[in-house]
């Protein structure tokens, strides 16, 4: 049984370690999990921030709550010590790679100045109660090295909320409140170095009615401090030396805050006027141009109402223009996650490949419709197709009172116009007049978008004709005889392009041909030239030749 037990226990030991690193994995700095981690060391750092001092300037809150404090201090140190463990386990990115090996992840930690502060935060500066005593808090003071990663925090909540103007409000709020808190407590605490009481400007003497209670002295130290870092006035003036410093520096803190306040105030309305500005058309300048041409008043008001339903309703007509600066591909899957419900509705769109509704759905133009406006007249030439979002569209008579049809969400028309689909005898012009009875949302598909989309797709291209003219047939709308004949001289036409790229084709060989000879002569030239000039070299030259019959002459005289 021992050496059974021994057996099991050695091949169990190097399964323990691998449950170990399942339980710690590494974090993604920009996962959920890291991001509710930073929100949870708000908490810890929050309360040394606001407690330690308010405890060291406030000797009866420490007294009063001993227990309480030692629980909430140990219970923060614990987390910093997470902290730095999540740390260890966090992963970074390096050319663009998240990098998850515990052991570079690691060395990077410990060689940044992070490491150093979160290691000093953790001093273990309480080993001091023992000599001066459990109250004295100010030995914490330490814990506020911790403060970037509340920065952290808040910087990864402001890109997250869905309200980053209301949070950096917030945020601003409670950056003020802490100033003046810390503000209070120095007052406090100066009133009490000074001695309470002595004069005006200090905190009243204790032994008077209602200032001994903990929960008055810092209302009014709060009250206090508040009144002079707003620079409202109607505080006591200073009598010492000590006094004028503090309300000084407290003068040159309300002027930075006040500042500050406004620069980060701008700062959110720039930021909402932007956001106005980049989801709703300005209509400011439409107004100022009506007024300038003399448009008519009834005019006016309707285009005034048009922009109002937009904004009333939250709708928008530029989304091409909001998602501009996103890669195009992820602009696709943003675009396919609004819109392409609303595409696989119409009929002809059915059962298309998933590409090409994607593909088309970055063509949808969104467009509002006014009530009593026309989308489209009969005989207008077609360039576009429409599918209903939102809203009522009525198909109308000539007089625009007489009503055929209502059309719905989800419905749409004049699909046929932008398909060119043989014997279709209404060809490209609009059919019948189509009204919008309300307010309408529409998304609009133009002919050219969608040709160029089914350029790429054949297969799909020839699903969707012969959708629409199942469609045609129905309606009574196709002409048998005029589609034969298109396809037959189609036919035809393709025929004799078959015919001319098949002479092409003769043409090209014949030309390869004649290119091949001419290369082969020229070579067998070029052969027969640098033979005849090896030839040549072995050939007497002319001044050679003149001296042998200049020394053959006296030989023949003297004879």
């Amino acid at each position: 049984m021992s050496q059974d037990t021994k057996v099991k226990t050695t091949e169990s030991s190097p399964a323990a370690p691998s449950k170990a690193r399942k339980s710690l994995p590494v974090l993604d700095p920009s996962g959920d999990y890291y991001y509710w981690w930073l929100n949870t060391m708000v908490f810890p750092v929050m309360y040394n921030l606001i407690i330690i001092v308010c405890r060291a300037c406030f000797p009866d809150l420490q007294h009063s709550y001993l227990v309480a404090w030692l629980v909430l201090d140990y219970t923060s140190d614990l987390l910093y010590l997470l902290d730095i463990v999540v740390h260890f386990h966090t992963g970074f990115l390096e050319q663009g790679i998240l990098v998850v090996e515990k052991g570079r992840i690691s060395s990077r930690y410990v060689h940044t100045w992070s490491f150093f502060l979160d290691l000093a935060s953790l001093v273990p500066t309480d080993v001091a109660y023992v000599r001066l005593g459990p109250h004295t808090p100010m030995l914490r003071l330490n814990r506020f090295l911790r403060v970037p990663r509340l920065f952290e925090a808040f910087d990864r909540t402001e890109t997250r909320t869905a309200y980053p103007n209301a949070f950096r409000i917030t945020k601003l709020m409670l950056y003020i409140f802490v100033v003046i808190h810390w503000n209070s407590c120095l007052y406090f605490a100066l009133s009490r170095y000074l001695g309470f009481g002595r004069d005006a400007w200090v905190y009243p003497d204790p032994a008077q009615p209602g200032f001994e209670r903990l929960r008055r002295q810092y209302l009014y130290s709060f009250y206090f401090s508040t009144l002079i870092l707003t620079t409202v006035g109607d505080t006591p003036m200073p009598a010492q030396e000590e006094e004028y410093l503090f309300m000084v520096g407290d003068f040159l803190l309300a002027v930075m805050g006040f500042a500050t306040i406004m620069g980060s105030m701008s700062s959110v309305i720039y930021n909402m006027n932007t956001a106005d500005a980049a989801f709703y058309p300005d209509h400011a300048l439409v107004k100022k141009y009506m007024k300038l041409q003399h448009v008519n008043r009834r005019l006016q008001r309707r285009v005034i109402d048009w922009y109002q339903h937009l904004r009333i309703n939250k709708k928008m007509t530029n989304e091409v223009a909001i998602l501009q600066h996103l890669p195009e591909r992820l602009r696709a899957e943003v675009a396919v996650s609004v819109h392409l419900s609303t595409l696989s509705r119409v009929q002809i769109f059915q059962n298309c490949e998933a590409s090409l509704l994607e593909e088309l759905v970055l063509k949808l133009q969104p467009q509002t419709y006014s009530p009593g406006e026309y989308v489209c007249r009969k005989g207008d030439i077609g360039r576009e197709m429409y599918i209903i979002r939102e809203g009522q569209l009525a198909v109308v008579a000539d007089d625009g009172i007489t009503q055929y049809a209502v059309l719905g969400a989800g419905l749409y028309f004049g699909e046929i116009s932008i398909i060119n689909i043989k014997g279709n005898m209404s060809g490209n012009r609009r059919t019948a007049n189509i009204k919008s009875l309300g307010y309408s949302d529409l998304f609009c598909l133009s002919k050219e978008d969608l040709k160029e989309v089914l350029s790429e797709y054949p297969q799909a291209q020839a699903v969707m004709e012969e959708k629409g003219r199942e469609i045609l047939l129905k309606m009574n709308k196709l002409d048998v005889n005029a589609e034969a004949a298109e396809i037959a001289l189609q036919e035809a036409t393709e025929s004799r392009l078959q015919g001319l790229d098949q002479q092409l084709d003769d043409l090209q060989t014949k030309f390869a041909r004649l290119l091949a000879e001419l290369e082969s002569s020229a070579l067998k030239i070029a052969y027969r030239i640098e033979r005849l000039e090896w030839q040549t070299r072995e050939w007497p030259m002319p001044e050679e030749l003149v001296e042998a019959d200049n020394e053959g002459e006296p030989g023949e005289g003297t004879s």
